[in-house]
């Protein structure tokens, strides 16, 4: 086996595979895979966004779905190739429902990681490519109708005498793109957004405001953006890219339209939700509901004694819109992760005076060094040797949460070392640095706890110099009429205060909308079940709820930056599709994981 060229082992291993599946030899098939192996499906065989750790976890799924799943027609795709020992080796597939591909990584011939990601549902392919639709009708007809007809008769009756088959709440990037998705898979559906144009979620931030992730990295499905367009996305610059997306998408998306309750009729398996449009009150009645509403849920006001006494401005982040109106004023910005550090550039850029509270340690990287080592696989050099964006995609949903700290902390050793004098000095100023309980930096910060980090794009060398103020390591005892007292004793003067503290959980806007309980049956969104503080136990293997079933029926959660939207939007909307189709879905693992 070991002489054998790395594409001919996975060949090999490849179609002993798929014996042991075509006869049902769920034992064989498990063998397979050395002892500590990773099964990660998208839909394919679970129906659901799971990993399965170990062989035993295994056998347990294929024994519950190999019947149904019926796969078959397994073929690499490219040639295997080899590093370290390790084969790595792309493959396609088919079940009874759908046809899917994967990648696979074996060691001494056998498994140690398998990816399965569902491609298209069989006979509701995406019309596109060759399959795209002919846009015309090649012959004479007094009753025609016209493209711009038939999208006034839909957008007229969509909601009124029609109803959608889904309805996504929010209409910001991540429901832009699943309606996109729900779109091109035929699946009627409403994007209903508070702000009144596509991107005014963007275009209301603070004039600053800059995407901190690159652009190979932030592309939408379908319309990537064009060659010229810069690495890192203002702004404005996005929410004119967004509302152009919407109108050529073609979707159906109500703005300034806010929701006011949402219930589930269990007995008609559809929803009954009442939005005010325009100060128009409507009912609509989806089969299914989205909950898009960006990556968390309502702000994270913290309670501050004494906050009645303050004879300032106090303002959560997700309230303030420019340094202007503080220009030659103090200003205490709490908070010093991503968030407070771009408002208190945008303060100092307004001529403000600004203090940055930080209340605990930081994992701070030089957006510079995180190009060039963190985004290897998104970047001009990767595309040149044949790494797109969707392939990108693939590999990072390839490798299971579980493995996913190992790299992280290998790569942050590398950027430790590399910026080790930009760390000194960052800490000699005062703030205080930290990559993780488990030293595993930014990334599974964000998976974990999605709080805590900063991609430094200037903010930093403003705090060494001294130009933005830094009290870290003492607690805020309470406001006074002037400013801040902290637990030393020591005192702060501030004209305002913006409280930089995050967000809750999404399902808090099911809380709102739908019920309480229904927001306690479905549980938080986000996490690993880590088990450090803020990402409480039991370990998941999956993000919590996001992009798969809940345990309240018919309610999904889609969100994430762009990187996240894009791709798991896909997963969401074929879901969806299936149901619509009357396709069998049974889900394999707990609800609402």
């Amino acid at each position: 086996m070991l002489e054998m060229s790395p594409s001919k082992q996975a060949a090999a291993w490849l179609d002993s595979f798929s014996q042991a599946l075509e006869s049902g030899d769920v034992s064989a098939a498990s063998n397979l895979f050395v002892d500590d192996c990773y099964w990660r499906d998208l839909l394919t065989f679970t129906w659901n966004i799971t990993t399965m750790e170990g062989r035993d976890a295994i056998a347990d799924m294929l024994k519950s779905t190999l019947a149904t799943t019926r796969p078959a027609a397994w073929q690499l795709s490219g040639e295997a190739t080899s590093d370290e020992g390790t084969i790595e080796a792309w493959f396609t597939f088919e079940t009874a429902a759908a046809t899917g591909q994967g990648i696979m990584r074996l060691r001494d011939g056998r498994c140690r990681t398998l990816f399965t990601a569902m491609t298209d549902l069989k006979g509701f392919e995406e019309r596109k490519g060759a399959a795209r639709p002919l846009g015309v009708r090649h012959k004479a007809d007094p009753e025609r109708e016209t493209w711009s007809e038939a999208r006034a008769r839909e957008t007229r009756e969509l909601g009124v005498s029609e109803q959608p088959y889904c309805l996504v709440i929010g209409g910001g990037q991540g429901g832009i793109m699943l309606g996109a998705r729900l779109r091109q898979l035929g699946v009627p559906t409403i994007v209903i957004e508070k702000n009144e144009r596509p991107g005014d979620s963007w275009r209301n931030r603070y004039r600053t405001l800059v995407l901190h992730d690159p652009v190979w990295y932030d592309h939408l499905p379908y319309i990537p953006f064009p060659d010229n367009w810069p690495v890192f996305t203002p702004k404005d610059k996005m929410g004119d890219w967004l509302e152009m997306y919407t109108r050529v998408m073609e979707l159906n998306y109500w703005g300034a339209t806010r929701c006011l309750s949402a219930s589930y009729d269990e007995a008609e398996k559809e929803w009954t939700v009442v939005v005010d449009r325009v100060g128009q009150r409507t009912t609509l009645k989806p089969k299914h509901l989205v909950f898009a509403t960006g990556a968390y849920g309502p702000p994270r006001k913290i309670e501050l004694p004494g906050a009645d006494q303050f004879e300032g401005e106090l303002l959560h982040s997700s309230q303030y819109a420019s340094g202007e109106k503080f220009r030659g004023k103090k200003v205490a910005v709490i908070g010093a992760a991503s968030s407070g550090h771009d408002v208190c550039v945008d303060l100092w850029e307004s001529g403000a005076d600004v203090t940055m509270i930080q209340r605990s340690p930081t994992t701070v990287v030089k957006s510079d060094t995180l190009m060039q080592v963190g985004f290897e696989i998104f970047s001009e050099d990767a595309l040149a040797r044949g790494i797109t964006t969707e392939k990108a995609d693939m590999i990072v949903a390839s490798t299971p949460f579980a493995l996913v700290p190992k790299g992280q902390r290998a790569l942050y050793d590398v950027i430790r070392a590399r910026d080790a004098a930009f760390y000194e000095r960052l800490a000699a100023s005062g703030f205080a640095l930290d990559f993780g309980d488990d030293e595993t930096g930014l990334l599974m910060k964000a998976y974990r706890t999605g709080s805590g980090y900063y991609i430094d794009v200037g903010a930093s060398d403003l705090i060494i110099d001294g130009k933005i103020g830094i009290r870290s390591g003492v607690a805020i005892k309470s406001l006074t009429a002037k400013g801040i007292l902290f637990e030393d004793g020591s005192e702060i003067e501030a004209d305002a205060i913006i409280a930089c503290t995050g967000y809750q959980s999404m399902n808090e806007n099911v809380a709102a909308l739908v019920s309480r309980e229904v927001a306690d049956k479905v549980g938080p969104c986000w996490g690993l079940g880590s088990g450090v503080k803020g990402d409480p136990g039991p370990w998941q293997g999956e993000l919590r709820n996001m992009w798969k079933p809940t345990a309240q029926e018919a309610l999904w959660f889609h969100g994430g930056n762009l990187a996240l939207s894009r791709f798991y939007s896909k997963y969401v909307a074929l879901q969806i599709k299936a149901r619509m189709e009357g396709i069998e879905t049974p889900v394999y693992g707990a609800s609402g994981l």
